[in-house]
């Protein structure tokens, strides 16, 4: 909890110095966001029939920071998350994680399409640990991601399609991708029952002993935001990527999908799905979901 709060007062404080630095002059700057906590707890005392005292929290900032004068547009989207859940007599335990910056320069070329130089970084905050070795009998932790651990930078030249801020397409022909490990991080291995270590197997597609993987491909990146009724929006952003270095036909792609119900100017109900498949980092697809009602702000 204590790291879901802290997170939270870092988010707020970092958007209202913006916000101040931003009415100081006008500009060609234009800033929509939200910032959102869900919470859920449960607790019991005397309760016959059972039950663990508990509490969930989740904080979580979608920003997006656009410039646009003389034909020039500058893009950001900025998504920031973290989750615990904590149950007494238990560890806590992270159930959401992500930060992620996209930025898109571009310069137009006629009414919808612009030349563009795109870059994205993402990592999370804080490690991730693998509990399985709760059924093994083992009393070790074993960190299966961290900040950096694996950090993905990706960027090159191309073509953006923006017919409006709900509405875009960049697709980036030749694209630099980087996948970073700044340190040991463990996976499970089904067949032998134990954990191996990423200094001893090939982990998120970077061989042992190395910190870097590099890629050279197609990286395309849609974003699509419709109101699908009053005070119901959803929100959908699509990455895919082919490495032409190495295996292109096993393509990687992400998807999420933001649903924000709003229910007043205070609360509202968030349902966020993401698709994750990267060959390199586990061989099957990877789902992620959040949902939850909470308090929510708008800026």
């Amino acid at each position: 909890m204590k790291k879901v709060l802290l997170f939270a007062a870092f988010l707020t404080s970092t958007i209202l110095f913006a916000q101040e630095k931003e009415s100081e002059k006008e500009s060609n700057w234009k800033t929509t966001g939200k910032i959102s906590f869900l919470m859920n707890q449960s607790s019991f005392s005397n309760w016959q029939p059972g039950g663990d005292n508990a509490f969930s929290g989740n904080v979580s900032l979608n920003y997006d920071f656009n410039y646009s004068k003389n034909g020039w547009v500058f893009d950001n989207k900025l998504i920031a998350s973290l989750g615990v859940n904590a149950i007494e007599g238990e560890d806590t335990k992270k159930t959401d994680d992500r930060l992620e910056l996209n930025s898109i320069l571009g310069k137009q070329i006629s009414k919808y399409w612009n030349v563009s130089f795109f870059n994205n970084f993402k990592t999370q905050f804080v490690d991730g640990n693998d509990y399985t070795d709760d059924f093994l009998g083992e009393n070790k932790n074993f960190p299966t991601s961290g900040f950096m651990k694996p950090g993905y930078l990706s960027f090159g030249p191309g073509f953006f399609w923006k017919k409006s801020d709900n509405l875009s397409l960049n697709i980036a022909p030749i694209t630099s991708k980087f996948t970073f490990l700044t340190g040991e991080v463990f996976t499970f291995n089904e067949d032998t029952g134990v954990f191996d270590s990423s200094d001893d197997v090939e982990t998120f597609g970077v061989k042992p002993g190395e910190s870097m993987r590099y890629e050279f491909g197609l990286n395309m990146r849609g974003y699509y935001r419709v109101d699908l009724m009053k005070n119901i929006n959803m929100e959908n952003i699509l990455t895919v990527f082919s490495d032409y270095i190495d295996k292109p036909q096993n393509v990687d792609f992400d998807y999420t999908m933001n649903l924000v119900m709003k229910i007043n100017d205070v609360f509202s109900t968030n349902l966020t799905v993401q698709t994750v498949y990267d060959d390199n980092a586990y061989s099957a697809l990877q789902v992620r979901q959040t949902f939850g009602v909470g308090i929510s702000y708008n800026f």
